[in-house]
């Protein structure tokens, strides 16, 4: 028979809980003020065709040349702005290369509140969690995608002199995404709990898609 933790144990263990606990709980306090400082780009192929995943390449490039204006901006909030005031430019030009390469699908491109996994861009990680984004969808939107960071201008070929992360990021934040993910559990822990609340959320709308079908 095995025997019972003894009190001096079980408050070990209870004090261990806790300081895992706080641990997580401050890791996604500092991966909120990251989610709140980052425009990300996310472009969704129409489908896993080696020619559609090419397309989905080559939309991408047409857009990040189209980049001084995020890169100009001081903030968040200013190159979102500047994103709101394109996004028909921004549309044209995907179309524009799109039907260049003798394809006829429609493409949709707007700002939106989107999940994402943890993703590393060469020494920084984001936590997973919901990101703005300048999504832009080609055709059906069934294939593989392709993100990165705009602002700051990670991914723009016009980042080298831009906001960079240092300059928008606490403290924190900025020890968060300079952490490496395989020797920090807390990135595998927030990613679960990512899944699980997108799973709760996709089953609360289904069901409410039934009610709404019934009534």
């Amino acid at each position: 028979m095995e025997k019972p933790f003894s009190l001096l144990e079980k408050a070990a263990l209870l004090a261990f809980g806790l300081c895992v606990l706080l641990s997580v709980l401050s890791f996604e306090k500092a991966g909120d003020n990251v989610k709140n400082a980052v425009l990300r780009l996310h472009v969704i192929a129409n489908s896993d065709t080696a020619e559609d995943q090419v397309l989905k390449l080559q939309v991408r490039d047409a857009l990040l040349k189209e980049s001084s204006a995020f890169a100009a901006a001081g903030t968040k909030q200013q190159a979102e702005k500047n994103v709101r005031t394109q996004l028909r430019a921004l549309r044209r030009t995907a179309a524009r290369v799109i039907a260049k390469r003798g394809y006829d699908y429609d493409v949709a491109v707007s700002l939106e509140h989107s999940r994402f996994p943890t993703r590393t861009y060469g020494d920084v990680t984001l936590p997973a969690g919901e990101y703005d984004a300048l999504r832009v969808v080609i055709g059906e939107g069934r294939g593989q995608n392709w993100w990165c960071v705009m602002f700051p201008p990670l991914c723009l070929p016009a980042a080298s002199g831009g906001t960079a992360l240092d300059d928008v990021l606490p403290e924190d934040a900025l020890a968060l995404v300079y952490e490496t993910p395989q020797y920090d559990v807390r990135f595998w822990i927030v990613e679960q709990w990512e899944k699980l609340k997108a799973k709760w959320e996709e089953r609360v709308h289904s069901r409410q898609q039934t009610v709404d079908s019934g009534s």
